[in-house]
């Protein structure tokens, strides 16, 4: 069944693949009212998600958020489909890298870095990275359940120099790497909600008190990797941007959960400089404490 559902959604993926991007936004916007005004996906989820972020705005700004960035979900998944058939040239053009020196210092110092972002803008272009790098770029990610399907992902992120690690793997295979003395940027989505256990971590986001993923902070402290923040921003329609910002070079001289927390501030502050570019479909606070966190 999973063979079948991917060879008759193949061909469809490959010639909006290969589509003007002209005309995929304009596939995307009758996309977009499907999947928003038709379908209703996961929009109970969108809309309680917002409001909790941002009680404080009134319900005509609130739904003007909720309309935009469904507009901007269906580009981004669009967007992913599209890098299939995006040459080295274009990707480079419509997803600008600034200060990249924040990364590449520490190829001069043979150290790794760990390049955390969160869900928010095109994080998937980031895997554009490797044509401004000597190291290889390494993307954290949870296996989808097809394998055709997963495989192509992986074919997709390869075509611009990424290579993915499955989550449950990602501690086991990063040592093996540095023990080998293979240094790479890894990059680390954190900002999604673990299953709360009786050593979670918890802290405020978005004003929420919410359990935190550590992991990439715990394993920055073993292995003594640098740490560094990724902003990315849509400038217009199919033009990203980032920037980088060193969190840490030394990871064990600051205090337990600091980098999660410089990490989880620094995202929020791009939520709410421009809200309708972060993942509102994620059930990020479903074990929330919904009191307000002060």
């Amino acid at each position: 069944m999973n063979a079948l559902i991917y060879y008759l959604a193949f061909p469809f993926l490959f010639i909006i693949s290969r589509l003007p991007f002209p005309i995929l936004y304009l596939f995307s916007d009758g996309i977009c009212f499907l999947v928003y005004r038709v379908i209703g996906y996961r929009k109970s989820v969108v809309r309680s998600n917002i409001k909790l972020a941002f009680p404080a705005l009134e319900r005509k700004e609130l739904l003007q958020i909720e309309r935009q960035f469904y507009r901007h979900l269906c580009d981004l998944f669009l967007e992913i489909i599209k890098s299939m058939g995006m040459s080295k040239e274009e990707m480079i053009k419509r997803f600008k890298v600034h200060n990249i020196e924040e990364l590449t210092q520490f190829e001069a110092q043979n150290r790794s870095v760990f390049l955390m972002c969160g869900h928010y803008a095109s994080w998937e272009w980031m895997m554009s990275l490797g044509y401004h790098m000597q190291h290889k770029g390494y993307g954290i990610y949870t296996p989808i359940r097809n394998p055709y399907f997963d495989r192509l992902i992986k074919r997709i992120r390869s075509r611009h120099d990424a290579y993915m690690i499955p989550q449950k793997k990602a501690t086991l295979i990063i040592k093996q790497m540095e023990e080998a003395n293979e240094r790479g940027v890894f990059g680390f989505a954190s900002d999604q909600s673990p299953r709360p256990k009786p050593l979670t971590y918890w802290r405020p986001f978005l004003g929420i008190e919410v359990p935190v993923y550590t992991g990439a902070e715990r394993l920055a402290r073993e292995l003594n990797i640098p740490v560094v923040y990724g902003k990315i921003n849509r400038k217009r329609r199919g033009y990203y941007e980032v920037t980088f910002k060193c969190i840490t070079d030394a990871p064990n001289s600051l205090s337990p959960n600091a980098i999660t927390d410089t990490f989880t501030e620094l995202l929020e502050k791009q939520i709410k400089e421009d809200p309708i570019q972060y993942f509102w479909t994620h059930k990020r606070f479903k074990h929330a404490k919904l009191k307000k966190a002060v």
